[in-house]
């Protein structure tokens, strides 16, 4: 490469449309390679460090600034398999999250043609378990099971010590049961019983909807990151192994 194909390092942060800082930070991160040196001591910087800058700020949109900074070392390390790694991992992040999105949101429309609690039962004073396991249909255990794994959360009578359901606690109580029924699995029932804390049944409905937008808009911009670090490491970095 000749010297007038060099860039100076406010040519590459113009080049960028970040600060000259900004460029000294992202080296010394490891986003794009060590600049070389001229014999007076200036950092020249390619084509090459323009594409790795191009390639890490879409990468950070959608894999985060840590391990964006992860692959991008790997990839100059030429650990390839070690980039795909945690590519795959913030993926598996992804499907995750969707799948827990979708399962919540269907049991949040499981609800919304359920009545939470039957309107003719008197809970003014609360129910005790017996009563309150009855109402859903289920055994006592089953409750103080919920309860174990922080699904339900009964106050206790001030002298009996006995466990009281009052109108909220019914309403968590027949969710759970409801969605227990529908084989939910205590993680997602969490999901719904916090967004239910949250709003209303048709505003958390809502919210998740939103929520899964989001987590397609970030798989698209992954698609996108993918595609510029595919032509970066084709275009600079061909002698990879994977």
């Amino acid at each position: 490469m000749t010297v007038e194909s060099y860039l100076r390092t406010s040519d590459l942060a113009k080049a960028a449309g970040i600060s000259v800082q900004q460029v000294r930070n992202y080296e010394a991160s490891g986003f794009i390679p060590v600049a070389e040196r001229s014999p007076s001591g200036y950092r020249r910087y390619t084509g090459q460090h323009l594409a790795a800058l191009t390639t890490a700020r879409q990468l950070v949109g959608a894999y985060g600034i840590q391990r964006t900074q992860q692959i991008m070392q790997a990839v100059h390390e030429h650990r390839l398999a070690a980039a795909l790694a945690l590519i795959d991992e913030r993926h598996g992040e992804l499907a995750r999250t969707r799948e827990q999105l979708e399962q919540t949101l269907a049991a949040l429309r499981l609800l919304t043609v359920q009545p939470a609690v039957p309107r003719h039962v008197d809970y003014a004073e609360g129910l005790r378990v017996g009563a309150a396991a009855a109402l859903v249909g289920v055994r006592v255990s089953a409750l103080r099971f919920w309860e174990q794994q922080g699904l339900l959360h009964p106050r206790r009578e001030r002298y009996s010590n006995y466990r009281i359901y009052d109108e909220g606690q019914l309403r968590r109580l027949r969710i759970v049961a409801l969605l227990r029924q529908a084989n939910y699995d205590f993680e997602a029932i969490h999901s719904v019983l916090d967004e239910l804390e949250a709003g209303q049944l048709q505003r958390a409905v809502a919210a998740i909807e939103a929520r899964r937008s989001e987590l397609a808009r970030t798989s698209w911009r992954c698609v996108g990151a993918m595609a510029a670090l595919h032509g970066y490491v084709n275009e600079f970095l061909g002698d990879q192994n994977v």
